[in-house]
């Protein structure tokens, strides 16, 4: 659900700084939650100390807050960092980093930034993921956490971690779409010069023997799949855009994006419903109509369904005070 509370202070966000961090994991989320007037955000770049913070890949960071940005943040970025497999974050970190979590902040982990959070126990029982280099010792040192290497992102929803760097992007995005709504994530994602959602996980990118561009495969269908999603799109008429018979298409499908082709245009539809909701003054039935899910009554059923809401409540808490 969408973050809907009352108060319009700016959404605190601490960006952890720690040593051999990785300069691209470090910028995306400064650069994602930047102040701005379309971003209604705070961001605090932060060390375990204030000052001078060696980084990796040759960069050093100066940082002006120490801890205290976790005790002040709602939102704690972890970005990925050198040999994460080699020791634990120092204890003033976790223990920053728990007491953060218990207060309510949600603790996002970009690629091997994962490490801190197990470190912590807050990933125990949870599913969680890293980068696939990293995916079987982060499975090994903390056998407690559920890793899945073959997806880009997981919200656990007040732990959330990602893959390899750029999967930093979607999932800022995600966090974008659960507290703002599509129009702004999708807002982000054109200033950013970045796919607002990206279909499959990042097995499409660990080397293979055999090279396969799974992820690439389908991508020229999934795109005219989109502008056509108030059009009858059966798994006949996407094989059949796509060149192949409906059973390789359909098993490709999955390997590539993790869904089903039917789970990923419903998925699509509901995502243009919910920018339709947020943009125009269109009918329920009328944008029920534009995506390709025939009536309200249906539309009703599957955003209550998959995000627990009711189209006319999702459009107030996105037009309020507007």
């Amino acid at each position: 659900m969408p973050d809907s509370r009352p108060d319009t202070r700016p959404r605190r966000v601490a960006v952890l700084v720690l040593d051999g961090a990785k300069p691209l994991d470090v910028g995306i989320p400064a650069q994602v939650f930047t102040t701005r007037a379309s971003m209604p955000y705070e961001v605090r770049v932060c060390g375990a100390v204030p000052g001078p913070v060696t980084g990796g890949d040759g960069l050093a960071y100066a940082v002006a807050h120490g801890l205290d940005a976790l005790a002040w943040a709602d939102l704690v970025f972890v970005p990925g960092y050198r040999f994460p497999d080699r020791d634990d974050p120092p204890r003033a970190v976790v223990e920053a980093l728990v007491a953060a979590h218990g207060r309510g902040a949600r603790l996002a982990a970009i690629s091997t930034g994962a490490f801190a959070l197990a470190a912590t126990g807050l990933l125990d029982g949870r599913r969680a993921t890293t980068h696939w280099h990293y995916a079987r010792a982060l499975a090994a040192r903390y056998p407690l956490v559920r890793v899945d290497e073959n997806v880009l992102f997981v919200d656990e929803g007040s732990v959330l971690t990602s893959a390899g760097a750029a999967s930093g992007i979607d999932l800022c995005l995600h966090i974008l779409r659960g507290d703002l709504g599509v129009a702004a994530s999708n807002h982000a994602a054109r200033r950013l010069v970045a796919a607002p959602y990206r279909s499959g996980g990042q097995a499409q990118y660990v080397p293979r023997s055999v090279p396969e561009p799974l992820g690439e495969r389908f991508a020229e269908t999934r795109e005219w799949a989109l502008y056509r999603l108030g059009e009858p799109l059966t798994l006949d008429v996407l094989a059949r855009q796509a060149g192949v018979s409906p059973r390789t298409f359909s098993r490709r499908f999955v390997e590539e994006t993790g869904y089903t082709p039917m789970q990923w245009v419903m998925r699509a539809r509901l995502d243009l419903a919910r920018e339709l909701l947020e943009r125009s003054q269109r009918s329920v039935e009328q944008i029920a109509a534009d995506v390709g899910l025939g009536t309200g009554t249906n539309l009703r059923l599957h955003f209550q369904r998959v995000l627990g809401t009711t189209p006319s409540e999702y459009r107030r808490t996105f037009t309020r005070g507007e």
